[in-house]
């Protein structure tokens, strides 16, 4: 096993040059349709695009002199820009055509042609104006060696961690952990590089994003119709050129697109748990971890259910068994709960990072629901490390047969009013921990940074990113070295452990607030950044979910009350570094 890991390790460290063949500057050759009608006339000799080192920036002097740059990743034959000038958006490209001398890449009914050029015009950075071309590319950055290395030292260190907080460490199942480890990365290396089932996923998660956007129906009729984020969030410009952008609160987005969405998912997944649809699917899931794992029936079980239930409702899959099952089993079961997310919350996340493009929604769809499925193992091989079985387990996989509600309407009403629920709570959290947020700020900022004179220091040593003695200030340089463990470029890790600290003291809700206020605003640099990002927030793991799972679990099975607390903290360090291997080998993956 270990020898198939390193095998895959070096296989991806050198199996895809794709992104290293763009890298060159391209002149615009044509901008034309699909039946070859000109759309905008270009100059091979002063239009441009230049691709380098996961940036981009092109120049279109026909289109009023247009100007753009920003970070870019290629997967398979999609080609994505993340836009920092002139504005930050994300656009998506699939390229048509590739050879040394030619490059050709469509959106919609769009083509755009390039030939290559000796000559390197400069990487331009200017916003003299503020438009943006009508072009999306897609690429995804071609693995490195050194993401590789960075990725390896990144799995290493989380898995040392585990090792030295480990109750019995001769009792380790190192076939495990390497099962375990060897099932994320085959399953990342499949979503994200093999083109056929990336395809695949890719048209699931569009899938998925089309058919949560049907929220939206119930939403307008019992809010009313609202103007779509094109016509809310406007663009123009002064007499100089400048930009002025025009913005509706993002608590458009939250309370009219998000919250609805929370309900509407909520009672869809009850409806599926009625019809035995979502148990089928939890046991093929549970079937291959516990084939390839070698776990108990229950475990695997609630770890499968974890990927699309809470941390609450998934311990009713296996509700027979909790009064009987070892504390190894217990820990398994509560850092598989912090490890993942449920599905309504995935589809608030989706509506949180994608706003209102399509585009961005299916990419972060296809992230989401990688990452909760890369978590499942990671978490078993995480509480496995942390407290060893020991005692013999019963391996027979049987799901309790009971079912949410009385009849299918039932179901969808026990749901939706679970929905609202759930809604309305992550509603309130986000209310007062924004609050109490502020509030920490106020003292740290006005009352020790002012009168010390840190603030102006702050601002000055972090180039403006922060102006400051903020708690997000202390929480990133708290929590940097993690992110730089887990890959995020250097010039980014102290926003990237700002939002790792902000999901471990408050929530996973606030720090995927933060992280779309961050990505719309610009703060975070490069694109990779953003990905590993959401890759290391999609879980439970907070100090309020430690009484969430004592109070709820502790209610199914009150012997196991005692076990539950005290596995409170190891549950939490548990679901933590369980999201970040997750991230790690997503980051060594993205390269």
């Amino acid at each position: 096993m270990q020898k198939s890991l390193m095998l895959l390790l070096l296989v991806l460290a050198f199996g895809s040059n794709f992104g290293q063949e763009l890298e060159k500057t391209w002149h615009f050759s044509a901008i034309e349709n699909e039946q070859g009608e000109t759309l905008v006339a270009v100059d091979p000799d002063i239009d441009f695009l230049t691709l380098s080192e996961g940036t981009f920036s092109y120049e279109l002097a026909a289109k009023n002199n247009l100007k753009a740059s920003g970070d870019y990743i290629i997967q398979n034959n999609l080609l994505l820009f993340f836009y920092v000038q002139p504005n930050d958006t994300l656009r998506r490209y699939r390229i048509t055509e590739h050879t040394d001398s030619t490059l050709v890449f469509k959106e919609d009914q769009v083509m755009y042609k390039f030939r290559s050029t000796v000559d390197s015009p400069p990487v331009v950075t200017s916003t003299d104006q503020q438009q943006t071309l009508a072009v999306d590319p897609t690429k995804g950055l071609g693995i490195t060696l050194n993401s590789v290395i960075r990725g390896a030292i990144g799995m290493i260190f989380l898995l040392l961690i585990c090792y030295l907080l480990s109750s019995n460490r001769r009792q380790i199942s190192w076939r495990l952990v390497f099962s375990g480890l060897a099932l994320q990365l085959i399953f990342a290396v499949l979503v994200l590089k093999v083109p056929f089932v990336a395809t695949i996923f890719e048209w699931f998660s569009e899938k998925v994003v089309a058919f949560l956007s049907l929220a939206d129906i119930g939403a307008n009729f019992v809010f009313g119709a609202w103007p779509d984020l094109a016509e809310i969030f406007q663009v123009r410009f002064d007499a100089d050129g400048n930009v002025i952008k025009e913005s509706f609160t993002i608590g458009y987005i939250f309370a009219f697109k998000v919250l609805p969405t929370i309900v509407f998912f909520s009672a869809f997944t009850s409806l599926l748990y009625y019809l035995g649809i979502l148990q089928k699917i939890v046991y093929a899931f549970a079937w291959v971890m516990s084939k390839t794992m070698r776990l108990s029936g229950a475990e695997s079980l609630a770890a499968a259910a974890n990927i699309f239930i809470g941390q609450t409702e998934a311990p009713l899959v296996v509700k027979p068994y909790l009064e009987k099952m070892t504390k190894s089993e217990m820990l398994c079961l509560m850092v598989g709960g912090m490890a993942t997310i449920a599905g309504g919350v995935l589809a608030a996340f989706i509506a949180f990072l994608g706003g209102d493009s399509d585009a961005e929604r299916v990419i972060f769809a296809k992230h989401l629901l990688t990452a909760s499925i890369m978590s499942a193992p990671a978490a078993i091989v995480i509480a496995k490390m942390l407290y060893p079985e020991v005692e013999t387990v019963n391996t027979k996989l049987s799901i309790a047969r009971d079912k949410i509600g009385s009849n299918v309407l039932d179901a969808i009403s026990k749901g939706t009013t679970d929905g609202v629920k759930l809604a309305v709570n992550v509603g309130a959290m986000l209310l007062v921990f924004t609050s109490l947020m502020a509030v920490l700020n106020w003292i740290s900022s006005d009352l020790v940074g002012g009168p010390t004179g840190l603030n102006d220091k702050i601002a000055s040593v972090t180039e403006g990113r922060y102006t400051e003695l903020s708690m997000q200030y202390i929480l990133g340089n708290l929590f940097a070295p993690v992110a730089w463990i887990i890959g995020v470029p250097a010039e980014d890790i102290v926003v990237v452990g700002q939002l790792l600290g902000e999901k471990t003291i408050l929530n996973e809700f606030y720090a995927y607030a933060s992280l779309s206020d961050l990505k719309n605003n610009g703060a975070i640099t490069n694109y990779r950044s953003i990905v590993i990002a959401t890759y290391a927030l999609c879980g439970f793991a907070n100090f309020a979910s430690i009484g969430i799972q004592i109070g709820g679990i502790g209610v199914l099975a009150p012997s196991q009350r005692k076990t539950l607390a005290a596995f409170g903290i190891k549950a939490l360090i548990g679901g933590t570094v369980a999201a970040l291997l997750t991230a790690t080998i997503a980051g060594m993956l993205i390269g």
